[in-house]
């Protein structure tokens, strides 16, 4: 109970200091589906990030406190992921899907090279988009995640259980998931009233529906890049979390090792650090993508 009244403080803290979040737009992503999506331009001729976010958020809720030291110094853009948010609804949750997903996005706004900046799901989006689209990605910038989950055997007794759970349940979570869908309103609720922001985070929170963050979970563990992370031959940064419970900060470590010439920036703080330890994470952050941004 202590620790859940300790993350709501830091949680409301955060939130608190908001007065409003950009608002965005439902896009169709032709022969894909539809998903929301904020565009906030920034500087004239300023590079492009495209932001991904993590398992059981929204791309607004993951990534609301760097949006405003980012768009200073570049376009920014960010969408709601599959099963996620208002993200697109398929009968399936395939990470290979959402890694289209991101070029779709680029070519439908006419990006060419857009800068991936993921987030624990969100950077093995990016890893597998580079990997599936060569020549389409300019750099990554890789947060709080990993190249791979199965290694201990506690991990692989894990994921074997979920892996079977999504088996099993498969047609009945796609059903839950395009039911939650319906329910939503056709637009986030974007509050401008900073005694409201709370209500909003928390609204956003919501979205998340438990049935398909299982099959999410399952997906993802069954990621494993190694067999050709060093294949990816882009500008590349990764930031550490170092004081991560969820992704072994060695992990995190060998997946930067793994990629040739990639920059380590190192973050003081836990897995949640894009919100509960953003003035940790934020800054680091910024230095990642200009140093991504300086060798494209």
């Amino acid at each position: 109970m202590l620790g859940r009244l300790s993350v709501d403080r830091r949680f409301g803290e955060r939130v608190s200091r908001l007065s409003g979040v950009p608002s965005g737009a439902v896009v169709e992503l032709p022969g894909r589906g539809r998903t929301y999506l904020v565009d906030i331009p920034g500087p004239v001729g300023a590079p492009t990030v495209v932001l991904l976010h993590g398992l059981v958020t929204t791309a607004m809720l993951n990534w609301f406190p760097a949006l405003e030291e980012l768009s200073r110094q570049y376009r920014v853009v960010l969408y709601d992921q599959r099963w996620h948010g208002h993200g697109i609804r398929s009968e399936r949750f395939v990470l290979a899907d959402l890694a289209d997903d991101a070029v779709a996005v680029a070519d439908l706004l006419g990006i060419e090279k857009p800068v991936l900046v993921g987030y624990s799901m969100g950077g093995i989006v990016g890893q597998l988009a580079a990997h599936r689209h060569p020549g389409r990605i300019g750099g990554l910038v890789l947060c709080a995640t990993t190249y791979r989950f199965q290694e201990t055997w506690r991990e692989r007794a894990f994921h074997r259980t979920m892996s079977g759970f999504a088996t099993t349940t498969t047609e009945l979570v796609t059903r839950k998931v395009a039911r939650a869908q319906r329910r939503l309103p056709d637009l986030p609720q974007v509050s401008w009233n900073p005694g409201r922001m709370n209500r909003w985070a928390w609204g956003e929170l919501r979205t998340a529906n438990g049935w398909a963050m299982a099959q999410a979970i399952a997906a993802l563990g069954t990621f494993d890049s190694s067999p050709w992370l060093a294949e990816v031959k882009l500008p590349v940064s990764v930031v550490i979390t170092t004081h991560d419970r969820a992704l072994p900060v060695y992990r995190q470590l060998e997946m930067a090792m793994r990629i040739e010439g990639a920059e380590i920036f190192l973050a003081r703080a836990g897995h949640a650090a894009c919100v509960l330890e953003a003035d940790a994470f934020v800054p680091v952050l910024l230095e990642a993508c200009a140093a991504v941004i300086a060798r494209l």
